[in-house]
C-alpha cells in the first residue's frame, strides 16, 4: 500500500520533487480514501482538515450561488492536488468539490503539510508554484467569463475539447462531447438553453455540424477567429 502512495505522489507537481524518504515518509502519514460517483469531497465554506491527492477518478470543483447556479473551477484527475491554499491560509475550502466517477484520494492533515514544509524546503516552493498556476488559471477563468459572450466561450470550449481528443490538423474534426449541454452551461458560465442556442447558431454559420453528442468541426479557422473575437459577435 505504501508503494502505491509514493507512487501517487510521484505524479504530482507538489511532491513529484521530493527525494525517496521524504516520499516515504509522508506516504506514510497520508490516509487512503474512496468516493462513490456524485459522492462529495468537501463543500464551500467547511473548516479545511488537510490536502487531497487524486489517485484515480476525476474530481469537480465548483462554486455555487444561492439561486443554485453552479460555475465548474476544474475538473482533475489522476496527480491532482486538493485543498491546498486553506491548508495555508487557514480559511475554509474556497469552492466544492464532487466525485465525477469512483474517485480514489490520498488524504494528508493540514499540520502534517505544514511540518513537512518546514522539513523539506522544495516543497514549500512546489507549494507557490502550484498555488501561482492556480491563480493564472483562476484569472484566465475570469477573462473568459468577463470578456467572451456565451458564443465565443462555447467555441473556445470546443476547441479544448476537440485538443483533448487527440485531433489532426486536417478537417473535418469529429469528436463526442462528454458532457451535456447543462455541464457545458456549469463550465462557460451560462445556463442550458443559452448554449444550446449557442450551439444552433454556431451550426447555422457552418463552423460546426451536430449529430446527437457527436461534433463535427466543419471549419477550424473559421471557429478559432470566432473565439477570439469577444466582442464583435451577437450576444447568445
Amino acid at each position: 500500500m505504501t508503494t502505491r502512495r509514493i507512487a501517487a505522489l510521484q505524479c504530482t507537481k507538489f511532491f513529484g520533487s521530493l527525494a525517496p524518504e521524504g516520499l516515504s515518509e509522508i506516504a506514510g502519514r497520508a490516509n487512503d480514501l474512496h468516493l462513490q460517483r456524485g459522492e462529495m469531497l468537501f463543500l464551500s465554506g467547511e473548516p479545511a482538515k488537510g490536502l487531497f491527492v487524486v489517485v484515480s477518478g476525476q474530481i469537480r470543483v465548483f462554486r455555487q450561488n444561492e439561486d443554485g447556479r453552479e460555475q465548474v473551477m476544474h475538473i482533475d484527475g489522476a496527480g491532482a492536488v486538493l485543498g491546498d491554499v486553506p491548508v495555508f491560509d487557514d480559511g475554509p475550502y474556497p469552492a466544492s468539490a464532487v466525485s465525477e466517477v469512483e474517485t480514489d484520494l490520498l488524504f494528508i492533515e493540514k499540520g502534517d503539510i505544514r511540518d513537512f514544509c518546514a522539513k523539506y524546503p522544495a516543497l514549500a516552493l512546489a507549494a507557490l508554484k502550484l498555488m501561482a498556476g492556480r491563480v493564472r488559471r483562476h484569472a484566465n477563468l475570469i477573462d473568459a467569463l468577463s470578456l467572451h459572450e456565451v458564443g465565443q466561450r462555447l467555441a473556445l470550449f470546443l476547441l479544448t475539447e476537440a485538443k483533448v481528443a487527440n485531433f489532426s490538423a486536417d478537417v473535418p474534426i469529429a469528436f463526442r462531447l462528454r458532457l451535456s449541454n447543462h455541464e457545458i452551461a456549469s463550465h462557460i458560465g451560462s445556463v442550458r438553453d443559452v448554449v444550446s442556442r449557442a450551439l444552433t447558431r454556431l451550426k447555422q454559420q457552418g463552423l460546426i455540424s451536430t449529430d446527437d453528442r457527436d461534433v463535427t468541426i466543419l471549419n477550424l479557422r473559421g471557429l478559432e477567429r470566432y473565439a477570439e473575437n469577444s466582442r464583435n459577435s451577437t450576444n447568445l
